[in-house]
């Protein structure tokens, strides 16, 4: 098993426990100290796993040592938003020609259905000449600072194992890890006071898949994402209860870590680790994440360029959040923001729902790239955008409104910082946009150039589960050049 951060903790504990019985030390009481002096612990080793105070990479010199990806679940229209075409235009409302989708599945439509050409005004932008739409005005300002793959593919077409397989890099719902799981088992976290995988939500409602999205299947628990909420409480059942001062929660702490190490002595079982580091954490937490949560302390200018209102649930504030996350030391943070499903329903078409979901995160998504970028904090931080998939260049007409179907063969996301080579546009697809025609860019390709600007080989980071090792993608993925400074 490869060298990471939680291995190196199980088996340093493995001889260490011993240690602590015959001497008669308590390994709560320990690590409860570490916890009070705010860091400055001569038991430094004592951290929980996951913990690590380096910001190297496990295989190689890494790019980057944090990761803030913009999930816009539903699946964005890249027709509406990043690849214009004219020709789709000049078809719109004939049947699409056979030759496309022979032997083709569709989530909803059928093989006949008609071409939809895009009623929305595109324009270059930058000196990259990016193709924006002018649905993204804010996006189109930090142009040069990204790079648009318009050739991106995957394998599933619909909305819970697709999100399942851009997350997990399989589709199915159970067991498998996260990515944010996979790179903090990998890397650890140079948090002490947070969890290294956070996940921050927006929308009307949570996305669909829930929370295998951010598991940790089959590695330990430690490394599973933790979803803060907006508001006092960011965490549920973090504060204490009526009557518990702090002297009575230390004791409880220690003892309870006590108990469990002696549990863990007897079985040797790395969950009861775990275990210990979540009461840790969930200490620690206590004090650091309501401070996190209270935006009043920053600028007006700054809450301004964001679009954010303190104490507001709002993709503004997530945006916020997530450069106050990495700031932090936090190694993955996930942002959902979700109704980007545009069929034709009301509240789910390509018009005023569209203008709605855009005119929600284009702001706020921009400021970030250029928080990050006057902070410095934007040339070691990954910031990824996209979802599951794509929309089908045939319309789907429902109570007459315009709308599309789910379509996996040619969409677009977008990357910035953190070792990603910006200014640029890579991939391309046919005169409607329905096959990708150059440097086809598949989902588990994204994800082993994500790990790889991480200091990551994708072949190596492995987890030994029923008797064979597995990787977050799985038996394939190639790290993508062309998308690298």
């Amino acid at each position: 098993m490869h060298d990471s951060a939680f291995e190196q903790f199980r088996l340093r504990e493995i001889t260490r426990r011993h240690f602590f019985r015959d001497c008669g030390v308590g390994l709560g009481a320990m690590a409860l100290g570490s916890l009070l002096d705010d860091g400055k612990s001569a038991h430094a080793d004592l951290q929980p796993p996951g913990f690590s105070p380096g910001s190297r990479g496990l295989h190689h010199d890494p790019k980057a040592k944090a990761v803030i990806f913009l999930f816009m679940a539903g699946g964005p229209s890249q027709l509406e938003l990043f690849d214009d075409k004219p020709k789709l235009r000049e078809l719109h409302g004939k049947v699409i020609p056979e030759s496309y989708v022979k032997g083709k599945r569709f989530a909803f439509i059928k093989s006949d259905a008609k071409l939809l050409g895009s009623v929305r005004k595109f324009a270059r932008h930058g000196e990259s000449g990016a193709e924006i739409s002018e649905l993204l005005p804010h996006l189109a300002g930090v142009a040069d600072d990204l790079c648009f793959v318009k050739s991106m593919a995957t394998d599933v077409f619909n909305h819970g194992p697709a999100k399942l397989f851009v997350n997990t890099g399989s589709p199915q719902f159970m067991g498998r890890p996260s990515m944010g799981a996979w790179v903090t088992y990998g890397l650890g976290s140079e948090s002490r006071n947070l969890p290294g995988f956070v996940v921050l939500q927006s929308g009307p409602r949570g996305p669909r898949g829930g929370a295998p999205l951010w598991a940790s299947g089959f590695l330990p628990t430690n490394f599973q994402g933790v979803p803060l909420r907006s508001g006092k409480e960011p965490i549920l059942n973090l504060e204490n209860p009526s009557g518990i001062n702090p002297d009575r929660q230390r004791e409880f702490v220690a003892t309870v870590n006590d108990l469990n190490a002696i549990r863990q002595d007897a079985t040797a079982d790395p969950e009861i680790a775990t275990r210990i580091a979540c009461y840790e954490m969930a200490y620690r937490m206590q004090s650091s994440a309501p401070e996190l949560m209270d935006l009043a302390g920053e600028t007006k200018e700054t809450l301004d360029l964001y679009g954010a209102e303190p104490g507001k649930h709002s993709f503004a504030n997530n945006c916020l959040l997530a450069r106050r996350l990495v700031e932090r030391g936090v190694r993955f943070v996930q942002l959902y923001h979700t109704d980007w499903d545009h069929h034709g329903n009301a509240g789910t078409d390509l018009a005023k729902s569209l203008d709605d979901r855009c005119r929600e995160t284009d702001r706020a998504s921009a400021a970030l790239i250029a928080d990050l970028k006057r902070r410095g904090l934007l040339d070691q931080t990954i910031v990824v955008w996209g979802g599951e998939f794509g929309r089908t260049p045939q319309g789907e007409d429902r109570e007459t409104l315009p709308g599309r179907d789910h379509h996996i063969d040619a969409y677009t996301m977008w990357m910035s910082g953190g070792g990603f080579k910006t200014g640029q546009t890579i991939g391309a697809t046919d005169e409607i946009g329905y096959y990708t025609v150059a440097d086809r860019v598949h989902v588990h390709d994204l994800q082993a150039t994500m790990l790889h600007l991480l200091g990551i080989d994708h072949l190596k980071l492995t987890y030994k589960f029923l008797g064979r090792n597995f990787r977050l993608t799985d038996v394939h993925g190639n790290v993508v050049d062309k998308l690298l400074a």
